[in-house]
C-alpha cells in the first residue's frame, strides 16, 4: 500500500524559495521536516544554492557565521524543536558576535496541530523569542512571503542580529 502524499504546499514553498533567492540567499541549512520537504528539494536541485544538510540544528547557527564571514547571506530552515535546540549556539554566538542569522521556523503545535508531540514546543516558541529579544514575525498567506522575507533580511543585516519568521499551518499545510 502506497503512502498517502503529505499536504504540504508545494506552491507556497516554491513562494518562499524564490524569495530568498530574490534576497541572494546563496546558503540554506536544514535537518529534515515534514513542512520544509519542498523548500529543502528546491534547494537540493539548485546548482546556484548550497544546502547544508545538517545532523543537529545547532550546526546551522556556525554554517551560517561561517558563509557570513564569506560573504554569502544564509537563512537556517528548522522547526521550532529545532530553534529550541538551538538556543545556545545563537546566544552565545551569533547574539555574542553580532551575526545576522534569518531563520525560517516551521511553527509546529499551534491551532490545528494533529501531533501531541509538537504542541509544548508550540507552547514556548514565541515566548522563547521575546525573551532572547529576537524579532519574528508569521510567514502565514502567500500574498506576504516576499515582503517579509525581504524585510526580515534587511533588518537581520542592518541590526547584526538572529531574525526570524515563523511558518504557519495556513501558509504550509493544504488540507
Amino acid at each position: 500500500m502506497e503512502a498517502a502524499p503529505l499536504p504540504v504546499s508545494l506552491t507556497n514553498s516554491k513562494l518562499i524559495y524564490d524569495a530568498l533567492k530574490e534576497c541572494d540567499i546563496g546558503l540554506v541549512s536544514a535537518l529534515p521536516e515534514t513542512w520544509l520537504v519542498h523548500l529543502i528539494r528546491l534547494a537540493d536541485d539548485d546548482p546556484e544554492m548550497i544546502l547544508v544538510r545538517l545532523a543537529k540544528e545547532e550546526e546551522g547557527v556556525g554554517i551560517s557565521a561561517g558563509a557570513n564571514f564569506a560573504g554569502v547571506k544564509s537563512a537556517m530552515l528548522m522547526q521550532n524543536h529545532g530553534f529550541l535546540a538551538s538556543i545556545n549556539g545563537i546566544v552565545s554566538f551569533a547574539h555574542l558576535y553580532k551575526i545576522p542569522l534569518l531563520m525560517l521556523i516551521s511553527y509546529r503545535g499551534t491551532f490545528g496541530e494533529r501531533d501531541p508531540w509538537q504542541t509544548q514546543g508550540g507552547n514556548v516558541t514565541e515566548p522563547l523569542l521575546r525573551a532572547l529579544a529576537i524579532p519574528y514575525s508569521f510567514l502565514d498567506a502567500g500574498e506576504s512571503v516576499k515582503k517579509r522575507i525581504r524585510q526580515a533580511q534587511r533588518l537581520a543585516e542592518s541590526s547584526l542580529q538572529p531574525v526570524a519568521l515563523l511558518l504557519m499551518r495556513d501558509l504550509m499545510w493544504e488540507e
